[in-house]
């Protein structure tokens, strides 16, 4: 890095890697399934809990144009079981979305207000481009393509998303009317079907993949891909592998003609034989029959040799958008207002607003990098940064103890934008941003809950950290770098001045973060 380029402003990085939490909900037309998963850049989510459950939401949309009473009641249920799992795990982004068969639907509004209530968090409509979208956004996070020109099909209950992308650039989406449930409802009426419905139901298979077929071609092609779980039935029944062991299948390669004898051999069974074929479960054993139709139809009309499965889905894509979007991240910092109403209450006890906003800013950087040791839910963020700017409301008091002074002065303050709460936890922070850590003997803070304790606790060494790494005063410090290195915390400070004071300031401020964070901390000078 060149000192004669340097911007002025803070440019602070973050190399430690951020764990945001984040949950999706997919009300499809056979199924609801919620995801909620812990992201890491650069890996895949780790998933913290996973539910599906099988409504066929559809069933009533496709024979009758509306959802059914019993429909809507039975989705709210599993909504609002499904929502209880997620507020569990301090999620700090939500999407629920609702696909074909809501598209479609002629009470949408109804559905929508009851749905989103159940789930607690707004239930969104999406186009079918939107859903192909997700679906490859959520095959590139588990299995990138790495280059590769790619077919994905998606084969839900209403509809079917066919996706063409290279260079892990969409290309082409199409968004059909093709689901499993759909398709059995419109065209299956007998079990096992008649020669005469299956034909009909193939020539509406093809003329619906018409235009895709044309668009996008069938040459170059260098991967197959299908997701869902009539793809997961189909890889599990022709390997024979039991619908138990879902993980062996993931990124399995079937081949078509292996498709095609599948198909051959499900059409002639009625639903108890078609149940007893390995890996078809009971429910899919109901709408397999089309669904397989629609995927061998797929391979031949592109005249794909084979066909891997993934395990990726809506869900995933959900997730991997939210955290492309850093959805979330604004959680942990103040509102426009409350960074004016705490600007305006230090300016009043003559702070610095220069030296408040950059050890705010450091704060912040501090509390974001080193999420993976704290744990600490984003809002937490808030109430250092707060603190960041009223540390030294006290001087106006008294030099002498002004620590103690900043206490009472926050503490007995009308902050316009925070709760009692937030204020009593700023004002802790500004007592324990020097001098000793809390004890048995500090009342104020032995009245607090254990969690409001144990947050104080792992702030109180950041905001010490922030305000000794601008302890000239003079902004000379230009970005920091965390790292994680031999299971000790380095700070790579950047600057093209004098650090002496702020180095010293902050390996002095690390022995309370030895204590509590129970690894070293070294400050080193970031090398040109």
């Amino acid at each position: 890095m060149t000192k004669s380029h340097k911007p002025k402003s803070p440019s602070f990085k973050a190399i430690m890697k951020l764990m945001p939490r984040y949950a999706a909900i997919d009300i499809g037309s056979n199924s609801i399934r919620m995801e909620a998963a812990e992201v890491v850049s650069g890996q895949p989510a780790r998933v913290l809990a996973s539910e599906r459950e099988v409504t066929r939401l559809g069933e009533s949309v496709f024979r009758t144009g509306t959802v059914s009473e019993e429909a809507l009641k039975a989705t709210c249920a599993v909504l609002s079981r499904m929502a209880s799992l997620y507020r569990k795990l301090d999620v700090v982004g939500v999407r629920a979305v609702a696909t074909s068969a809501i598209r479609d639907t002629r009470n949408p509004h109804e559905f929508l207000a009851r749905a989103s209530d159940a789930a607690g968090t707004p239930v969104e409509i999406i186009s079918g481009r939107e859903e192909a979208r997700l679906v490859y956004l959520g095959v590139e996070s588990i299995w990138p393509q790495n280059g590769k020109r790619t077919l994905v099909i998606d084969i839900g209950g209403g509809s079917a998303e066919i996706i063409g992308a290279e260079g892990g650039v969409l290309k082409e989406v199409f968004s059909k009317p093709l689901g499993a449930v759909r398709l059995r409802e419109n065209f299956l009426k007998d079990d096992p079907p008649s020669e005469l419905q299956l034909h009909q139901m193939h020539e509406y298979i093809e003329a619906k993949l018409d235009t895709p077929v044309r668009r996008l071609g069938h040459a170059g092609w260098d991967r197959a891909i299908a997701t869902s779980a009539t793809a997961a039935a189909v890889a599990h029944a022709v390997a024979r592998i039991p619908g138990s062991r879902r993980e062996e299948i993931d990124k399995l390669r079937t081949p078509t003609t292996e498709v095609g004898k599948l198909y051959r051999r499900l059409r002639e069974l009625n639903l108890s034989g078609r149940r007893r074929i390995t890996g078809i479960g009971p429910k899919r054993a109901e709408i397999i029959v089309p669904g397989v139709a629609v995927l061998l139809s797929f391979l031949r009309e592109f005249q794909l040799p084979s066909v891997f499965y993934c395990r990726a889905g809506v869900r995933d894509g959900i997730i991997a958008d939210l955290a492309n979007r850093n959805v979330g991240a604004e959680l942990s910092r103040l509102s426009r207002d409350q960074r004016r109403e705490v600007e305006e209450m230090g300016h009043r006890y003559g702070v610095s607003r220069d030296h408040a906003r950059k050890v705010a800013n450091i704060a912040h950087l501090l509390f974001t990098a080193l999420q993976p040791l704290h744990n600490l839910p984003p809002a937490s963020g808030k109430l250092l940064e707060a603190a960041a700017y009223l540390i030294d409301v006290g001087h106006y008091v008294s030099d002498s103890g002004h620590h103690k002074h900043s206490y009472y002065v926050v503490s007995n303050s009308d902050m316009a934008g925070f709760t009692q709460r937030e204020r009593v936890l700023v004002a802790c922070l500004c007592r324990y941003h020097r001098k000793s850590l809390p004890s048995p003997v500090h009342s104020q803070y032995q009245a607090l809950p254990a969690d409001d304790r144990r947050m104080l606790m792992f702030l109180i060494p950041l905001l010490r950290l922030a305000d000794n790494l601008n302890r000239s005063r003079q902004q000379r410090i230009r970005g920091i770098q965390c790292r994680l290195r031999d299971n000790r915390v380095v700070l790579e400070v950047a600057s093209s001045h004098d650090i002496d004071l702020e180095q010293w300031g902050a390996e002095r401020a690390g022995e309370a973060f030895r204590q509590v964070y129970n690894r070293p901390i070294a400050v080193e000078r970031e090398r040109d």
